[in-house]
């Protein structure tokens, strides 16, 4: 197998975006119920589960941008 510098499909930054959002969206319920369960407190599990997510949303997308970057480990497959 040969390794190339960039693949044939690169990754969009919308799709990167909605990738995040989405994974997001499955955390949120999690982060929620350990929120609540520690605090019992409704009003501070919904502000610390939508600045928790908000934060990771960024994360996430920048690790996307920067392994959309790296070649490493990619392969080109020729039929």
């Amino acid at each position: 197998m040969k390794y190339v510098k960039k693949s044939i499909f690169e990754e969009s930054r919308l799709r990167s975006l909605l990738k995040s959002v989405i994974y997001r969206i499955l955390s949120i319920i999690g982060t929620a119920v350990i929120i609540w369960v520690v605090t019992r407190n409704i009003e501070q599990m919904i502000s610390l589960t939508i600045y928790i997510q908000i934060f990771l949303i960024v994360l996430y997308y920048l690790h996307e941008r920067v392994w959309n970057k790296i070649s490493w480990g990619r392969k080109l497959w020729k039929k």
